[in-house]
């Protein structure tokens, strides 16, 4: 007879070994280590909450300093490795192998544990494609994460960077894992219940709050001339020709821009109420000042950002929030938004080559895909249409128009050169190597180049659904690479027939003056300047702040 509750039976186990150390659910941040050692086997499959931005920082520096001859071959799944803690579960042998979305600053550093034969690899992820592996073949065993505050019975106040915590405990807590928590503060009542205490199996006040990156934060003065090209030129020749309302914006300078342009440059071309009003998207501090002029209708975040939090409790008509007035962020709800209910997703990328494949892996840096390969998908199960969505099915297709099938607008905006002049269009991802040195059978590829509609550049704009054949496609892509290698090697005659159809738009073709991009035309022009605009609301970060 086969044994239906194994899991249950072992999960009592390791729920009697941890009391050891806890009174009732409550245990002392000085006995982490030790209760960690008592719940957790060889060989579990652990989640340490580690995403793009919040961390479980206490319980990744107590998971790190157990003894590895009690703790060994963890199977880590998580969405960020991006401490320095992640990193030593690997080099001190407490960990083996890895299945994770995000690496940021880590990047490095996982190449060479990677190339040093310290972690085994399972896959690098999407964020979503990780979660939904959580309730199929990686469910945790073992889940650590973090809240700002919770109560003696477990319930659990996660604020504005709820973030992954909800999905994590789900797949663990009902499949008879063991979910652990660090809190910023134990207190008597929580502001809100976000994660209820029957989930919660062990709780701890840390030493101090839990660490949050401000990834996504960009000073309005560090954009150039060129990126406030490249934005005119999204804004006019993308987001006008289309409409496009609903949307999400990847990391980067680029968007920044074009995010303070909507009320200035967007303004001049008559724009507001017609396109950006719906939005997936982190709390970009960028995007105050098209907020204030009333551009902005409304706002889902997957997380939060540092020193948004009182701008946003004053902002409930844009942003999800609860009755505490507190942002409520979740990353898997805000991932599927962004593949199937948004029209246009516009990124960055380090790569791109002449099939419009694009990488953020580099020989020297593995740094994770995190939500792009999502954000910049055509979700081939969407049913509902838009105007954006069927007017680019349109052009990408020569159908019956009976049959036409919509299509998300996936643009990628890129200078032709990026850091220390390194060329961003090459003939081969350097991905394509890091497979071979890895052996591994799928090359890690942010954004597939069939996903891809537009390439934006200082030279234009490449709209890839108009092109027809593989070798369109090419000299689409180098009619924008600029002086790179790939842009020199074009085939001019080609490429000004592509011109002459409109797949390729110079700025002069949309009526933009090059002369005309300049740091004059951003709504904000400095930190200062979006404090001003948030009415002194929005509290950036030291690091910031210079006045």
């Amino acid at each position: 007879m086969p044994e239906w509750r194994r899991q249950q039976i072992e999960r009592e186990s390791r729920l009697e070994a941890g009391r050891r150390f806890s009174d009732g659910k409550v245990f002392a941040a000085k006995d982490t280590t030790a209760l960690l050692e008592a719940v957790i086997r060889p060989g579990d499959r652990v989640c340490l909450e580690g995403d793009n931005q919040k961390q479980a920082d206490h319980l990744a520096t107590a998971l790190a300093g157990a003894d590895g001859s009690r703790l060994h071959d963890l199977h880590i799944v998580q969405s960020g490795l991006v401490l320095s803690a992640h990193l030593d579960l690997f080099t001190k042998g407490i960990a083996s192998k890895l299945d994770f979305s995000y690496s940021g600053p880590q990047g490095a550093a996982i190449a060479r544990a990677l190339y040093a034969g310290r972690i085994q690899l399972g896959a690098i992820h999407t964020y979503i494609e990780l979660f939904a592996r959580y309730f199929v073949d990686l469910t945790p065993q073992i889940a650590l994460i973090a809240a700002v505050s919770g109560d003696r019975e477990g319930n659990l106040y996660t604020g504005p960077n709820t973030e992954d915590t909800p999905t994590i405990v789900e797949a663990t807590h009902f499949k008879s894992g063991i979910v652990i928590a660090q809190v910023n503060k134990l207190a008597d009542r929580v502001p809100r219940v976000d994660i209820p205490g029957d989930r919660i199996d062990f709780v701890v006040e840390a030493p101090t709050p839990f660490y949050v990156e401000p990834l996504f934060t960009r000073d309005p003065a560090q954009i150039t001339d060129t990126q406030i090209l490249m934005a005119m030129l999204a804004i006019k020749g993308i987001y006008a020709e289309y409409g496009i309302q609903r949307l999400n914006h990847g990391i980067g300078y680029g968007t920044a821009a074009i995010e303070l342009l909507l009320p200035t440059f967007g303004e001049s071309l008559g724009l507001k109420g017609k396109v950006a009003t719906h939005w997936a998207l982190n709390p970009h501090p960028t995007l105050i000042p098209a907020i204030e002029s009333g551009w902005v209708k409304q706002i889902h975040c997957f997380g939060s950002e540092v020193g948004m939090d009182d701008y946003i409790r004053a902002r409930p008509d844009v942003y999800f929030t609860g009755a505490d007035g507190s942002l409520r962020s979740n990353r898997a709800f805000c991932q599927t938004a962004g593949l199937y209910a948004c029209d246009l997703f516009i990124g960055s990328t380090l790569q791109i080559d002449l099939a419009a494949n694009s990488s953020t892996v580099t020989p020297e840096r593995i740094p994770g895909f995190g939500g792009a390969p999502n954000m910049g998908s055509d979700a081939h199960g969407r049913r509902h249409p838009s105007n954006a969505w069927l007017k680019a099915g349109r052009e990408a297709t020569e159908a019956h128009p009976g049959m036409v099938r919509g299509r998300k607008l996936v643009v990628q905006l890129l200078e032709t050169f990026g850091d220390k002049m390194v060329p961003a269009f090459v003939e081969e991802l350097a991905s394509v190597e890091f497979a071979r040195r890895m052996k591994l059978e799928l090359v890690p590829v942010m954004i597939y180049g069939d996903d891809v509609t537009h390439i934006v550049t200082e030279e234009g704009i490449a709209n890839l659904l108009l092109c027809r054949t593989a070798e369109e496609r090419e000299q689409a892509i180098r009619g924008v690479a600029g002086f790179t290698s790939v842009g020199r090697a074009r085939d001019r005659k080609m490429v000004e027939s592509l011109r002459s159809r409109g797949v390729i738009r110079r700025p002069e073709d949309l009526d933009i003056d090059p002369l005309d991009a300049n740091r004059h035309l951003l709504a904000a022009r400095s930190i200062k300047d979006l404090v001003k605009w948030s009415g002194g609301l929005y509290r950036p970060p030291g690091k910031f702040r210079n006045w």
